[in-house]
């Protein structure tokens, strides 16, 4: 593997002119690189280039910084408008859980035994998540309820709708998917007011795009790797207010996490703003829309 040497504002500035990038101002190319991470805008840099997986870097004549970077806001944008929804979501089913275990099998205990979970194939206990999160907690409202029996800690009088706070959104989404072998699912779906069919992979889809959204991580061209089941009503819906969109695409997860928070009542729908602001012939609704890798996309 080629050793690439590390380079200096100005030197990435330069190394993008002789790829052939149109450059207009080159200081506000270097402040923006003072900011920005080069390895970052060059995921967005290369749907602009001719075949960089096979070491052709060059860009398609007449591509310009500003159209790069006006892909790359865009996305930053998406991603922020995106946070607050996502997060009354995650809000919503916390309390829904908590009211879902505490009604039928009492607040507390059982959702930190073992058995409370169907656990499938070689993967974590679901238990040792939510035991995990809830160790790593400094919170009041979990210390107060830490205990000990013998030499080992003690949760037996922590009540649920407390511990449901300590979770990740992770671990929540993973009590979602198994407890009481897919019946929490349904019963939270039903509280919340949305098809039973496909839930918690709806839930782990909307985990997905949260963390992409937390972490800064790129949304155009993406193909959503845990994408959840759409329902298909909700994804008729939302292509007849904006067109075609593949079923990976980062589209079809923001018309789940819209439905969820309409009929949660926590939240304004995301898409209709994306519509407005974006024109589906567009670069950027383009990436969003039907997702490819950089060796199958031309600008």
């Amino acid at each position: 593997m080629r050793v690439k040497p590390s380079l200096s504002v100005g030197e990435q500035v330069a190394l993008l002119a002789r790829r052939g990038l149109v450059i207009d101002d080159e200081a506000v190319c270097a402040a923006f690189f003072g900011s920005n991470n080069y390895y970052r805008f060059s995921g967005y840099a290369r749907y602009f280039q001719r075949a960089p997986h096979m070491g052709d870097d060059a860009f398609a004549p007449g591509t310009t910084f500003a159209e790069i970077r006006r892909i790359y806001e865009a996305d930053e944008a998406l991603r922020t408008a995106l946070s607050q929804p996502l997060a009354r979501v995650e809000l919503l089913l916390r309390t829904h859980v908590a009211r879902a275990i505490a009604d039928v099998h009492g607040p507390y205990s059982s959702f930190l035994e073992k058995s409370f979970y169907t656990d499938v194939g070689n993967v974590e206990p679901t238990v040792e998540s939510c035991l995990r999160d809830i160790d790593r907690s400094k919170d009041r409202h979990i210390l107060r309820y830490r205990g000990t029996e013998g030499d080992r800690v003690d949760y037996s009088k922590l009540p649920v709708w407390s511990a449901v706070e300590a979770w990740s959104f992770g671990t929540l989404s993973k009590a979602i998917e198994r407890g009481v072998g897919g019946a929490l699912a349904d019963a939270v779906a039903t509280s919340v007011g949305v098809a039973k069919a496909g839930f918690a992979y709806r839930v782990r889809s909307l985990v997905y795009l949260r963390n992409r959204c937390a972490h800064h991580s790129r949304l155009w061209h993406h193909s959503v790797l845990d994408a959840g089941p759409t329902p298909n009503n909700v994804r008729s819906k939302a292509k007849r207010l904006a067109g075609q969109f593949e079923p990976r695409s980062v589209l079809d997860v923001i018309a789940s996490l819209d439905d969820v928070a309409i009929r949660g009542k926590v939240a304004d729908p995301v898409l209709p703003q994306v519509v407005e602001q974006h024109p589906r012939d567009c670069l950027f609704w383009e990436g969003l829309a039907r997702p490819q890798s950089p060796r199958d996309h031309r600008a």
